[in-house]
């Protein structure tokens, strides 16, 4: 089969279009004939090295821990799925990944796919979906009728954030770029801030339940838009490299985000998508070929959105 591959860290030269050994399920695992993986910035930390701690692979390394696809075949001991099901998943940090014409994954973390979008788009789901669903009502425990302010908006984890959090009942302040204030207005928040041209702590005159931070700025920054936050509520917070703030004085509570796979959860946002409840937000879509050039594309700052990689066509149904 094809896949991409590094069989070293470094910058995006390191990946390679090749021939891979088709691979077998073991006990407790399928095989999924792929349709389509999606790009996630994990993806690129993994390959330039610098995630080795938390996400020590085995190199060569194949990228991709989304996955969109068709049950091939099945290891001992699996009957939740059988051959010929549609599935989606987010799939182990440190296995080999969906950038593939075929990947193994453990049964447990699969769902049936969305059955309202083609199979190829619900590989734009699960990671961000769950890192959204799991950020809003797990960490910062929003209900409805409480005030929650989403920082970037405008990424691929916010187009979810903002629609599961106006699903919820909440009011959904969000900041955004002039590049996807639009889109994120169509995703249900009722005030969007322009972050390039508004000071937010100045925009936002009331107290929020819950700060969700989606972007990358400066601690300080987010210290600061932290006291927007009323006593009791959080600050729950996605980038890695940085606490997120608390103040035990006020009950704050300041939390990170560190998603994982939840097939129940899936399942949940799943029905969502087929109820019309929650759209899946796509900004591009690739061929599996070309995932090395848009890893170079994505170090140049020139992407944004959600972008799916699809499988080779002669392998898709």
């Amino acid at each position: 089969m094809k896949a991409v591959r590094f069989h070293e860290y470094g910058d995006a030269d390191v990946l390679r279009y090749e021939d891979v050994a088709l691979p077998v399920p073991g006990a407790g695992e399928v095989r999924i004939r792929v349709a389509a993986t999606s790009f996630n910035p994990v993806d690129a930390g993994i390959r330039g090295g610098g995630l080795q701690g938390p996400f020590p692979v085995t190199l060569p390394h194949t990228p991709g821990i989304d996955v969109a696809g068709t049950v091939d075949a099945l290891g001992d001991g699996v009957d939740a799925v059988a051959v010929g099901d549609e599935v989606v998943g987010f799939l182990p940090m440190i296995g080999d990944g969906a950038a593939a014409e075929y990947v193994i994954a453990p049964a447990e973390v699969l769902t049936a796919a969305p059955s309202s979008v083609p199979l190829a788009d619900a590989a734009a789901l699960p990671l961000v979906g769950l890192t959204a669903w799991q950020a809003l009502f797990e960490l910062g425990e929003l209900t409805a009728g409480q005030r929650v302010l989403i920082t970037g908006a405008g990424g691929a984890v916010g187009a979810y954030a903002v629609q599961l959090a106006k699903n919820a009942g909440a009011y959904v302040i969000a900041t955004a770029s002039p590049r996807s204030a639009e889109r994120v207005r169509a995703a249900g928040a009722d005030e969007v801030l322009d972050h390039t041209a508004t000071d937010v702590v100045d925009a936002v005159t009331q107290p929020v339940d819950l700060l969700l931070n989606l972007a990358p700025i400066e601690p300080s920054q987010l210290a600061e838009q932290a006291a927007l936050v009323r006593s009791g509520g959080a600050v729950v917070n996605t980038t890695v490299w940085m606490q997120a703030p608390s103040d035990e004085e006020r009950q704050v509570r300041g939390v990170n985000v560190f998603v994982r796979s939840d097939a129940k959860q899936l399942a949940g946002l799943v029905a969502a998508i087929d109820r019309g409840e929650l759209h899946i937000d796509i900004s591009r879509r690739i061929q599996l070929e070309d995932l090395p050039a848009f890893h170079a594309e994505v170090a140049a700052g020139a992407v944004s959105g959600k972008v799916v990689v699809l499988a080779p066509t002669a392998w898709r149904t």
